[in-house]
């Protein structure tokens, strides 16, 4: 069976509590529009982002990045099966709900066998490859500052194409996917750190 023959329904987004410690504080309106370009364009991403991670999987395979590519693969295509999950603060499972850190945490835990730390402010502190914008990656993860306090706040992961998944804010609807293009992100974007890269795998999850 294809590796990415396993995407779930979509399912309806869900209104959890606002999280406090790593959320999308977009403003109102922006995010009731960035909601319904969500639910009626989320089955065309998929589409498109399935031969993305296909062509991740095709690239890493008979040389030294094969393992990372697998396990880029495998962890992005649970994240999309997970579209829809309701945001929790402090959730890091499918039965609880995710926070921005607990999805980030829980696909590199259960896709990659990799225990990040477990704040975003631990994460993009993390020792290993700083990743230009214009050098992302499927995989990478990213960091914002969308609180406007000049320190993180919020994580997510590089899909391709400028797009990111994450677990947004409770009107965000949980788990979804957004452009770094759209203003917001684009302004608030901090930085990128690339943890599956082939020799980094004894210090990815040390802090400094």
């Amino acid at each position: 069976m294809p590796m990415l023959k396993r995407f779930a329904p979509l399912v309806p987004m869900s209104f959890v509590l606002l999280l406090a410690a790593c959320a999308s504080h977009s403003p109102e309106s922006q995010l009731d529009q960035a909601a319904v370009a969500q639910a009626t364009g989320n089955a065309i991403q998929i589409g498109h982002h399935k031969a993305t991670l296909a062509g991740v999987a095709d690239e890493g395979a008979g040389n030294d990045s094969g393992d990372s590519s697998g396990r880029v693969s495998g962890i992005l295509d649970r994240a999309f099966a997970l579209i829809g999950t309701p945001y929790r603060f402090g959730g890091r499972s499918e039965q609880t709900g995710f926070d921005c850190s607990g999805f980030v945490g829980y696909l590199f835990r259960e896709e990659a066998g990799i225990n990040l730390p477990r704040s975003t402010r631990e994460m993009i502190n993390m020792d290993v490859p700083l990743v230009s914008k214009d050098d992302l990656q499927p995989g990478d993860l990213i960091f914002f500052n969308n609180r406007g306090r000049g320190r993180v706040s919020h994580a997510g992961i590089y899909i391709g194409d400028g797009q990111f998944i994450h677990s947004a804010s409770r009107r965000g609807g949980g788990v979804r996917v957004d452009s770094l293009d759209e203003s917001y992100w684009r302004l608030s974007y901090m930085e990128a750190k690339r943890v599956l890269e082939p020799g980094y795998e004894a210090r990815q999850t040390v802090s400094r």
